[in-house]
C-alpha cells in the first residue's frame, strides 16, 4: 500500500504534484491545520504530515497519530511542532533549512538599510504630503561595524552581503572555527566584545534555552551608544521591554524587527517608537522561497517514506539515500545486536557502550547507535524506533558512549554492543557478510558464526559432553525443527554457548524441559525482526 500524506497548510501545487509523481497518496487540505479538532480526528490515517506555520502539531494531535512516521515543515522554524512529543512517538521531524536562507538574509539587509535611513517613517511622512527632508538624517553602512550573532546558514550570507557593502563584520558563534571565520572574511569575537564594538547588531540563531534572551537587559546595556539592532531570526532572543526603554533614552538609535516574542503581534512595546521598523514575519515571504521550501519538503518526505533516506531531521541523524542503501544491512545488524541484549536483560541499564571497527567505523555512527539503542529497548517497549529510543534512554539516565577503531581482525568491519547494569556486563558482536546478511560473531567473548533468524534459542552451559545431544533430542521429540545450530566455548571445560535458529517459536513446555535437565545455566528464546 502506498504511503499517505496530508498537506494541512497552503503549499505549492508543485510540491503536491511531487508527492503524486513519486507514487504517494496525498490529501491537500490547506485549511485543516487551523482546525485542531478536525486534524486530531483524521491524523491517524496518514504516514506523513506536510505543514507550514499555521498547523500546530501538539502532543494531543500526536496522541492520535498512530501511523505517522514523518512531519515535514516547509521552512526553518519548528516552534509549532512539539518535537519532544514527536520523538517519543517515534515521528521524524524535518525542516527545510536551505530553501529560504537567501530570502531571509536579504530581508535582514533590507531591514538594516530601512533602519539606517529611516525609510518607513520618511515614506509615511512624504505620503502625508510633508517634505521633512531635515528630519530624517540617516547613517551610511559603509565602514560601519556589523555584529552578527550566529554565523550559520543565514548569518553567513548576511556576512557575505555586508562585506560587499564594505562593512567591517565581526561574528559571535561558538560553533564558528577560526579557520572558517578567516575564509568568510570576518573576525570571530566573544559576545561582550561584539556588544561593545558593533554599530549594527543582527541576530541569526534559533530559539533555544541557550539563546533565549541572548540580548537581555544586561547585555543590551553593554552595547555601543547609537547601536541599531535587527532581528529577523526568532522572537524571544531580545528583551523587548529593555530594548524599548533604551530606544526611548536614546542609547539605541533604532531597531528593525521581523519577529516578536508573541506572534501574531497585534501589540508590542516596540510599536510606534521612533525609528523602529516592524514587519509581520516576512523573512521567508518571497515567491521563490515559498516554492523552494515546498518542493524541498515534498522531496525529503517522499525520500524517507519510499527509501528510508533521512534529510534535515531535527530529532534523528540524517541518512542519505546512498547511505541508506549501503547502511541498511548494518543498521539491521545494530538493531539485532541490541535486540539480543535487550531480550536477555531484565534489570535497569546504566550504560550502553558501542564499538565500531573497520568498515563500520566509517559509516554514519549516529544512525547505527540509534538503531542499537532501539534494539535494546524495544523488547520492553515494542513501539519504540530509532527516533524515540535515544530520547527514552536519556530519560532513564542511560549513558551512551561510542568508540571507533581501524580494522583490527579478520572481518572488514564489525560492531560490538556492551550493556552495563549494577549486576553485570553483557556484550555481543556482529558483522555483515558480503551477501548483505547480518551475523553474530561473538557472545560473552566467545567466538561464533551464527546466522540471524526470526526465531532463535540461546543457551549457556559448562563445556561438558551431552549438550548437543540433549538440545537436538529435545527439539526433535517436541516437533521443533532446527534450521541452524551454532556452538562456541572459551576453552575446554569452560563456558560454552549454543545458538539455535529454529523454524518457529520454541514452546514454553520445551523450554521447561531443557531447564529441568540441570545442564543449562540459561535457556532464552529470542525473536528478531528480519523483514
Amino acid at each position: 500500500m502506498a504511503p499517505k500524506v496530508l498537506v494541512s497548510d497552503k503549499l505549492s501545487e508543485t510540491a503536491v504534484q511531487i508527492f503524486r509523481d513519486r507514487g504517494i497518496d496525498v490529501d491537500f487540505m490547506p485549511d485543516v491545520g487551523k482546525d485542531k479538532e478536525k486534524l486530531a480526528e483524521i491524523i491517524s490515517n496518514y504516514d506523513g504530515l506536510a505543514i507550514r506555520s499555521a498547523t500546530k502539531v501538539t502532543e494531543k494531535i500526536l496522541e492520535n497519530a498512530d501511523k505517522l512516521k514523518v512531519i515535514g515543515r516547509a521552512g526553518i522554524g519548528t516552534d509549532n511542532i512539539d518535537k519532544v512529543a514527536a520523538s517519543k512517538k517515534g515521528v521524524i521531524v524535518m525542516n527545510t533549512p536551505f530553501g529560504n536562507t537567501i530570502t531571509t538574509a536579504e530581508h535582514a539587509i533590507a531591514m538594516m538599510f530601512a533602519c539606517a535611513r529611516q525609510i518607513p517613517e520618511a515614506s509615511a511622512s512624504t505620503h502625508a504630503g510633508k517634505w521633512e527632508k531635515s528630519k530624517f538624517m540617516g547613517v551610511e553602512l559603509t565602514a560601519k561595524t556589523l555584529g552578527v550573532i550566529g554565523a550559520g546558514n543565514i548569518g553567513s550570507i548576511v556576512c557575505d552581503r555586508a562585506r560587499g557593502l564594505r562593512m567591517k563584520v565581526i561574528a559571535y558563534d561558538p560553533f564558528l572555527s577560526e579557520e572558517k571565520a578567516t575564509k568568510m572574511g570576518v573576525e570571530k569575537v566573544e559576545l561582550d566584545d561584539l556588544l561593545a564594538r558593533a554599530d549594527f547588531i543582527t541576530l541569526h540563531v534559533p530559539f533555544t534555552e541557550q539563546t533565549k534572551n541572548i540580548l537581555s537587559a544586561e547585555n543590551l546595556a553593554k552595547t555601543k551608544k547609537g547601536v541599531r539592532i535587527i532581528n529577523c531570526a526568532r522572537g524571544g532572543l531580545v528583551d523587548e521591554e529593555a530594548l524599548a526603554e533604551l530606544i526611548k533614552s536614546g542609547h539605541v538609535a533604532g531597531a528593525a524587527f521581523d519577529v516578536f516574542s508573541v506572534e501574531p503581534a497585534t501589540e508590542n512595546v516596540l510599536f510606534n517608537l521612533p525609528n523602529v521598523v516592524c514587519t509581520p514575519h516576512l523573512g521567508a515571504a518571497t515567491t521563490e522561497a515559498q516554492e523552494n521550501v515546498a518542493i524541498q519538503v515534498a522531496e525529503q518526505m517522499s525520500n524517507y517514506l519510499l527509501t528510508g533516506a533521512v534529510e534535515n531531521a531535527l530529532n534523528m541523524p540524517s541518512v542519505t539515500a546512498e547511505e541508506a542503501k549501503v547502511m541498511g544491512p548494518w543498521i539491521k545488524l545494530a538493531d539485532h545486536l541490541g535486540a539480543f541484549i535487550g531480550q536477555l536483560t531484565d534489570e535497569p541499564i546504566k550504560a550502553i557502550n558501542i564499538l565500531y571497527d573497520g568498515e563500520a567505523a566509517t559509516m554514519n555512527l549516529e544512525a547505527l547507535t540509534s538503531a542499537a539503542v532501539a534494539g535494546i529497548l524495544k523488547p520492553a517497549n515494542p513501539d519504540l524506533n530509532m527516533v524515540s529510543a535515544p530520547v527514552i534512554a536519556k530519560e532513564r539516565g542511560m549513558k551512551i558512549s561510542t568508540t571507533s577503531q581501524d580494522q583490527s581482525g579478520a572481518f572488514e568491519g564489525y560492531i560490538k554492543v556492551t550493556v552495563v547494569t549494577d549486576k553485570r556486563e553483557r556484550s555481543i558482536g556482529g558483522t555483515v557478510f558480503s551477501d548483505g546478511k547480518p551475523r553474530f560473531i561473538q557472545i560473552k567473548g566467545i567466538n561464533i558464526d551464527a546466522e540471524v533468524g526470526a526465531h532463535m534459542l540461546y543457551t549457556t552451559n559448562e563445556d561438558v559432553p551431552g549438550i548437543i545431544g540433549t538440545l537436538g533430542q529435545t527439539m526433535g521429540e517436541n516437533g521443533v525443527n532446527i534450521a541452524n545450530f551454532t556452538l562456541g566455548r572459551n576453552q575446554a571445560g569452560g563456558d560454552a554457548i549454543a545458538l539455535l535458529y529454529v523454524d518457529a517459536p520454541v514452546p514454553a513446555p520445551v523450554l521447561a524441559k531443557l531447564k529441568d535437565t540441570g545442564l543449562f545455566q540459561q535457556v532464552q528464546p529470542l525473536e528478531f525482526d528480519i523483514g
